[in-house]
């Protein structure tokens, strides 16, 4: 065994020996005080024997062990690749439509709960993908703006009968026009300030949610909540149409993917403009696209504004499809969620925010069984793909490359 092996298995031991020090209390310990041993080593020494496997495959194919089967293999996969870059987008995409517009049909009333949630997470990414992955503003209290839009629709459908439709204009406006009054006074600030100041605002809005009892009715939350209407042809004696009310599982999966749809060309139209082009230079410099003549603070403004419209569009359709809202929705940790998706699949992309709200809301519904565990597999898949994808699992692309890339 050669130094540098010998040294991984010295890092790959240490690494198991954390492992088991972080499982064990979560199960070794009962809820009555007993400690068992058994459960937890049986987890650890698959966890032990599958990495250990991995691990020595990768040393034997670092000293060329698998070049006869991964050099043909990496030329195919190769060949594979430019024929898939060859074919249009848009073939992709129509691809990806049909797809979603065909999975109502024929899945459980399950399989279509947990799309009808993706789809949301979706919106919610792309929103907070045009704050962090485009202008590069670190927003930890993004869900409050889904909060505004639930909200808004809510009271509007209960005192005012307000129809679905024309509440969601409404609710993306009140959205933005938090997202204007909390960014202009803190988006002077950079970094690790403007977080702190947006968990702030974040908490600020679940609090009045929370104790606002005349208006929002405090932690009992709003109950009551029309769906979502339209006028229907009726051609049962006179022709006519009828309002029909949409509580139907699949008509609420094809609203929001309609909505979701929407969000994707708006964000994809923001990304290519001249308003996306500056965006993109506060993100990698803010002072020098100042010194370019790009007014900065408007245009974090725009983004912060923007990124809430989508943030209360999903908002309304939660409230409409739930029928009920309440402060325990908006919580911190739907910030942390909904960040980890644009983290995990990879800032500015839109693809990428769609794969990371599918692997953070599909993916534990297929382990449900492991949800106790969900938490520490979710940490350690994210330190995972620090490592080995940092960009997400679907990196932007850049268009251009600065100088000393070229070099």
């Amino acid at each position: 065994m050669i130094l540098g092996s010998r040294k991984v298995w010295l890092y790959w031991a240490a690494g198991m020996a954390w492992f088991y020090l972080l499982l064990w209390p979560l199960m070794g310990i009962g809820a009555d005080g007993t400690v068992t041993f058994a459960d937890s080593l049986t987890v650890w020494g698959y966890v032990a024997a599958i990495s250990a496997v991995l691990l020595a495959l990768r040393q034997q194919h670092a000293r060329g062990s698998f070049t006869a089967v991964t050099t043909p293999l990496a030329r195919a996969l190769g060949g594979a690749k430019a024929g898939m870059d060859r074919v249009p987008p848009v073939v992709w995409w129509s691809l990806a439509l049909c797809i979603a517009a065909a999975l109502p049909f024929g899945t459980s009333r399950y399989v279509q709960d947990v799309a009808i949630n993706v789809l949301i997470y979706i919106c919610l990414g792309l929103g907070l993908n045009v704050v962090i992955g485009l202008c590069g503003l670190l927003d930890l209290g993004y869900i409050a703006f889904y909060g505004v839009g639930a909200y808004t629709y809510a009271l509007l459908s209960i005192h005012y009968a307000l129809p679905f439709w024309l509440a969601l204009p409404v609710a993306a406006a009140l959205a933005a026009l938090a997202g204007c009054i909390i960014g202009y006074p803190t988006l002077r600030m950079r970094g690790d300030y403007l977080a702190i100041v947006t968990l702030g605002f974040g908490e600020i809005v679940r609090l009045i949610l929370n104790n606002w009892m005349a208006l929002t009715n405090g932690p009992n939350g709003i109950l009551g909540i029309q769906p979502p209407t339209i006028w229907w042809p009726n051609f049962e004696g006179t022709f006519g149409f009828e309002l029909l009310q949409l509580k139907k599982l699949t008509a609420m999966y094809f609203i929001i993917l309609g909505l979701t749809i929407v969000t994707i060309v708006a964000v994809h139209r923001l990304n290519f403009s001249r308003i996306g082009r500056a965006w993109e230079a506060i993100r990698e410099d803010e002072t020098a696209a100042e010194l370019m003549g790009v007014n900065t603070f408007r245009l974090k403004l725009l983004a912060y504004a923007m990124g809430a419209v989508f943030g209360g569009l999903a908002g309304a359709f939660f409230a409409a499809r739930m029928r009920f809202v309440s402060p325990e929705s908006f919580s911190f940790i739907e910030s942390a969620m909904v960040l980890a998706m644009v983290v995990l699949g990879g800032m500015g992309s839109i693809p990428g925010v769609m794969l990371g709200a599918l692997a953070l809301v599909a993916l534990p519904e297929v382990f449900r069984q492991f949800e106790l565990y969900r938490m520490l597999a979710f940490g350690g898949a994210m330190t995972v793909m620090m490592l080995f994808r940092p960009k997400g699992l679907w990196p932007a692309k850049r268009f251009g490359a600065r100088s000393e890339e070229m070099d």
